[in-house]
């Protein structure tokens, strides 16, 4: 694994030497799961990590870590691994509170690009109120709240920050309503942190331009 994402790093930095002033170049995504979540669910946070990110003019390729390989070139990437099971199985009525959601790791004060979102927290943390919701919709509401955590921890990695907002998807901690709710964004402030410093991918020629 460290060999790996040594090869992912490499890859990042010599690809990011490469690119001029232009669109925000679409960060790499790398992703793993304990245990695969369904099509629909995996579609579902995709979506809503792009309405939250793409305020900010951050995109995202989604890829599987363990299907990758230390060739690919990314200008910008971030690892997250998944916990538990990404699903809404075994939904309790019982109110939870079982700890962090979700972590990114630090090494000597340096942000590492490496987080973790734990959907068996999640699920205890939500599943009272995704029970009040018709069947219909619990998947989806369930994986807006994945989403949600996966966007502030993300937001630590590309922002470089382990600080936190005041409100909005950068706060330190969330109501079980914040995490369901049908809009939940970040604060100006942290989309303008989120657009500092990225990478940008070369700008289109004008039409009719010549070489």
């Amino acid at each position: 694994m460290k060999r790996l994402i040594l090869g992912l790093a490499l890859a990042a930095l010599s690809g990011s030497a490469q690119q001029e002033r232009g669109e925000i170049a679409p960060i790499a995504l790398y992703t793993q799961f304990q245990h695969q979540p369904s099509v629909a669910i995996k579609a579902a946070v995709k979506d809503e990590l792009e309405a939250i990110m793409s305020p900010s003019g951050l995109h995202f390729e989604w890829r599987s870590l363990p299907q990758t390989n230390a060739s690919e070139v990314s200008v910008e990437l971030a690892v997250v691994s998944f916990k538990g099971h990404c699903d809404i199985s075994g939904l309790s009525s019982v109110h939870g509170s079982p700890g962090a959601l979700g972590w990114t790791h630090v090494s000597d004060g340096i942000i590492l690009p490496f987080s973790d979102v734990d959907c068996d927290r999640i699920r205890v943390f939500v599943q009272h109120d995704l029970l009040s919701l018709p069947a219909e919709q619990r998947e989806r509401v369930f994986s807006r709240a994945v989403a949600r955590v996966l966007a502030h921890e993300l937001y630590h990695v590309l922002a470089n920050t382990s600080r936190h907002g005041s409100c909005g998807v950068g706060k330190s901690a969330y109501t079980v309503h914040e995490l369901l709710s049908d809009d939940f964004q970040f604060e100006e402030h942290e989309s303008d942190a989120l657009r500092a410093n990225r990478p940008h991918t070369l700008s289109a020629e004008p039409a009719g331009s010549s070489i």
